[in-house]
């Protein structure tokens, strides 16, 4: 795609960096088919060609964008399905985050928006605040079925959304996430460090504890940092760039102390959106002194807990199922990291039948907090989801991210669970409270 930016606008880094990108693309396409919300709404202006064109705009004419160009940008759920179909090998995830920083700059969004903004950004990342704040939510469920019809009516949807994804009740566990050393059960293979998270070890603290259970037990000592908190996605997305840098150093200082006594083989993330993050550290602190080549190293060191069971020889199963598992791959899964096979083979290897989804390669709407902002998207893109889950009649839909779980399962008579959870209960770990009623299905291997 041809530029035209001026040698003076192109000594501007945003602009020397976005020219690169555009130029690579050629207009063919191939990524409208692949776009989530184009699929949706068929609207050029939501898909990656049309973003490209109205960034392309909006930088060479360094105007502020107004609400058209806004909203479409916004509409974007970064969820890079683009990028494995485009043949052009287009950038297209860091020209939106180019874009992003932009746009919470020079656009001055309607107040409610910016205040679900600002609540979110604040809310999010920090698990005391949001566990506070769920806790409550969780005690008035009686309440919720009021509190959404006076939402509806009021023309706030998304405060119907969130009150939709409250759960029935907060799971407890979460010991083993906690700051500290767990030693490897026999001869030591490896070492490496469990990034907590934030959201996810409120929602469902059972996943760090079953990844602990299964890396201990075939050799891998894990060492959780202490000070590790958020890994910055949210804020990120948000084009709140200041914010995500200031978390990212974080997450940064904590691994690198953990590294002055420690070697590490890897960095492991059981939440497939904060993997795509941590992974892209190297870009996102580039500019920082004193943090680029440290974080160059921790993006080398991460990996996503699928891609550690995958390279160990897990535990023969010691019970057999019939259970089918509907795989979802979660977008920050096979888009953001390219991983595809792993998750499929460990559960295999861990005695499921596993089927695929159709229409795999499109994203559920959850996307972070795309679903609370852009509810009327996510909503069409979750029942499209859950249709095509259900097509495959699964007993059990596993993904690898915890805002694909907190999307789909209030839809889902079917139970979604992490892949890791399922192989862990198959090789003798606790059976995942969602499933309990499907143990009848089970059977001790020594039995048979």
């Amino acid at each position: 795609m041809q530029t035209n930016f001026t040698e003076k606008q192109l000594e501007n880094p945003r602009n020397k960096a976005a020219d690169e990108i555009i130029r690579k693309c050629v207009h063919c396409g191939l990524c409208t088919a692949s776009c989530s919300s184009y699929v949706l709404t068929g609207d050029e202006r939501d898909s990656p060609r049309g973003r490209i064109y109205m960034i392309k705009d909006m930088f060479e004419r360094d105007v502020k964008p107004d609400a058209e160009v806004t909203k479409h940008l916004d509409r974007c759920l970064s969820c890079l399905s683009c990028m494995t179909a485009c043949p052009s090998h287009v950038d297209y995830m860091h020209l939106i985050d180019l874009a992003r920083p932009f746009l919470e700059q020079h656009n001055k969004r309607p107040v409610r928006q910016q205040m679900l903004r600002n609540f979110l950004a604040r809310l999010m990342p920090d698990p005391v605040l949001f566990g506070t704040v769920l806790n409550l939510a969780v005690s008035t469920r009686p309440l919720h079925k009021l509190f959404k019809t006076l939402a509806a009516k009021l023309g706030i949807p998304e405060a119907v959304t969130m009150l939709e994804m409250v759960p029935k009740h907060i799971p407890s566990g979460g010991k083993l996430s906690a700051p500290g050393v767990h030693r490897a059960k026999g001869r030591q293979l490896a070492r490496v460090a469990l990034l907590p998270g934030c959201v996810q070890k409120v929602l469902r603290p059972s996943i760090n504890d079953a990844a602990v259970r299964i890396m201990t037990a075939h050799g891998v000592e894990v060492v959780v940092p202490r000070g590790a908190g958020c890994c910055g996605a949210l804020e990120h997305h948000l084009g709140r760039k200041p914010r995500a840098i200031k978390q990212a150093k974080r997450t940064v200082d904590a691994i690198s102390e953990v590294l002055r006594h420690h070697t590490l083989d890897a960095i492991v993330i059981t939440a497939s959106g904060c993997g795509t993050q941590v992974k892209d550290y190297g870009h996102l602190l580039k500019d920082e002194p004193g943090y680029a080549k440290r974080a160059e190293k921790v993006a080398g060191l991460a990996r996503d807990i699928s891609e550690i069971l995958d390279g160990l020889e897990l535990t023969a199963p010691v019970q057999w199922n019939d259970l089918k598992v509907a795989y979802h791959s979660a977008c920050s899964m096979q888009h953001g990291q390219q991983l595809h096979h792993e998750p499929y083979e460990i559960l295999k290897q861990a005695g499921y039948d596993v089927v695929h989804i159709p229409e795999s390669h499109l994203c559920c709407g959850s996307a972070g907090v795309y679903n609370i902002l852009q509810p009327d998207i996510a909503r069409g893109l979750r029942d499209r989801k859950v249709k095509n889950i259900l097509s495959v009649a699964p007993d059990i839909v596993a993904t690898g991210n915890i805002g694909c779980m907190t999307q789909l399962q209030p839809v889902l008579d079917v139970p979604v669970v992490h892949t890791v959870e399922l192989v862990d209960w198959s090789i003798g770990g606790p059976c995942p409270d969602e499933l309990k009623h499907l143990e009848v299905r089970t059977h001790k291997v020594s039995d048979l």
